[in-house]
């Protein structure tokens, strides 16, 4: 379980990271507020990435061994 926790914190925090970057640049290029409007922007999503992360995680897993079975 606390493998678990950790993984969906941290994965959720690098890709929150990542695309809310991304998609704030997409959306409003390099302008002087961007860090800020990007913070925001993670700021609302990490909690989000990190619930789903966690709650979903097993379905996933599971499923992803479903997929390479198939393919294998």
């Amino acid at each position: 379980m606390k493998h678990r926790i950790v993984f969906s914190i941290l994965m959720s925090f690098i890709l929150s990271l990542l695309m809310t970057c991304w998609v704030t640049w997409i959306n409003l290029g390099w302008s002087p507020d961007f860090i800020d409007k990007w913070l925001i922007a993670f700021r609302l999503a990490w909690p989000a990435a990190a619930v789903i992360a966690f709650a979903l995680g097993p379905f996933i897993n599971i499923t992803t061994q479903q997929i390479v079975r198939k393919i294998s």
